[in-house]
């Protein structure tokens, strides 16, 4: 352990060391510090690749900055092959104590465990570290698996942590990367490429192909196909495609296993389910269930998908069908679920209304649209929501140059300047 220990060191902020920062997130540090100085456990979760890492080495250089020794900051990712001696818990525990009393901390001391995921029975330190009152831990967590608060550590904790979902770049944080105006143009050069945080160093298109198929295929292997032991990875690869290119459509579980059973593919509704949720549990795409507004209740049955990241279409599978409506409407959710939003699919006698997203008091209905051009589309979009029988706020979004007048108490958006409106 020795030997390890200096291996170790260099991910560390120790002797003025700063390991690399990346693009500031302040977004998600202003939320986090809101939580912080306290006991509870700070929990990153979401898809591989979108800057969880950064993002914990950012906070942990924030308490620097704001007076905490670098001593007292302890900080491994076992993403890398460097830990791979750390194989469960008492292998951590080992760790710590090794560095406690190498570096002798004084005070609190704060531990920051990357993917800790892949670390064998991990709730088990961390929740001994988090109940230790003879010695100050602050306790900073991340992970790719939406199911790694739904077991033992949830229940040991019970209500001692706080989760935070962290997404690829938005809108917002691409134009800050690219130095960009907020415009019409910017607004569709991100929605045909895409917010994985490698993209933007990337040199030419068929390298970031490249690169979105690697994190595809890492996050299918590592989180699901060799977590779950999957018999059928090419039925797991071909769901994920289907899902991918038909985002933004109302489907069921029904309607997806008979048509990989038209295609020749000997499979069940239940097998087709729990691929479904296993690729779900990654965060590479986004169930959205139908919400009877008059009923004020959620229905059953038929649901939407939404990508983690609009590059998967973009990259992999731009060949298919897939209008710049379906990419809006994809980009809007993601930009509601960033804003910390409950969001669904709102339904209406013989009406759908693309969102309706609940956050607190406010609750706000969305209709998602590529241009207003013609009577038909302005019939339709604003029929939608005039036919809701409540007063909260309704609006539409669109691409268009001109921004439309309110009407009948619905507002018109441009896409580009929805995030400042949520």
């Amino acid at each position: 352990m020795e030997e390890f220990y200096s291996r170790f060191q260099k991910y560390n902020f120790w002797d003025k060391h700063v390991p690399k920062l990346g693009f500031l997130r302040q977004g998600y540090l202003d939320k986090i510090f809101q939580f912080c100085n306290n006991s509870l456990v700070k929990v990153l979760v979401g898809q591989r690749r979108t800057g969880k890492s950064y993002l914990l080495r950012q906070i942990a250089y924030n308490f620097i900055q704001n007076g905490v020794q670098a001593k007292n900051i302890f900080f491994i990712n076992k993403e890398f092959i460097e830990f791979d001696e750390i194989k469960d818990y008492k292998d951590l525990d080992q760790l710590i104590k090794l560095y406690q009393k190498n570096l002798k901390p004084s005070g609190k001391v704060y531990l920051f465990i990357d993917e800790v995921q892949n670390i064998q029975q991990w709730e088990r330190l961390i929740n001994s570290y988090a109940q230790n009152y003879a010695e100050s831990y602050e306790i900073f967590i991340s992970g790719s698996n939406s199911k790694m608060l739904s077991g033992e550590l949830a229940t040991l904790l019970s209500g001692r942590y706080i989760n935070f979902e962290i997404f690829p770049f938005s809108y917002t944080e691409y134009l800050g990367i690219k130095e960009l105006n907020n415009q019409k143009d910017s607004y569709l050069t991100y929605l045909q490429s895409g917010g994985l945080p490698e993209l933007f160093s990337l040199p030419n298109e068929e390298t970031k192909q490249h690169y979105v198929s690697a994190v595809r295929d890492t996050v299918l292997l590592r989180d699901v196909i060799q977590r779950h032991a999957i018999k059928e990875p090419k039925l797991l690869e071909d769901l994920f495609i289907y899902v991918v290119n038909t985002a933004s459509n109302l489907m069921s579980l029904n309607n997806i296993t008979n048509y990989f059973k038209s295609k020749g593919r000997k499979t069940t509704y239940d097998t087709i389910a729990t691929y479904l949720g296993y690729i779900e549990d990654t965060f590479l795409i986004h169930k959205v269930e139908r919400y009877d507004i008059r009923g004020k209740e959620t229905i059953s049955g038929n649901v939407k998908y939404y990508c983690n990241d609009l590059a998967y279409k973009n990259f992999l599978f731009s060949g298919f069908a897939h209008g710049t409506g379906y990419l809006l409407e994809n980009l809007i959710f993601l930009d509601l679920k960033r804003a910390g939003y409950h969001v669904y699919v709102g339904v209406l006698p013989n009406k759908e209304v693309d969102f309706v997203a609940k956050k607190a008091d406010r609750c706000i209905y969305v209709q998602c649209t590529y241009n207003l051009n013609d009577e038909i589309t302005i019939l339709r979009e604003y029929t939608a929501l005039e036919a809701i029988p409540d007063h909260y706020e309704k609006i539409i979004v669109s691409l268009d140059e001109l921004k439309f007048p309110n009407k009948n108490g619905i507002n018109h958006l441009q896409a580009w300047k929805f995030h400042a409106f949520i």
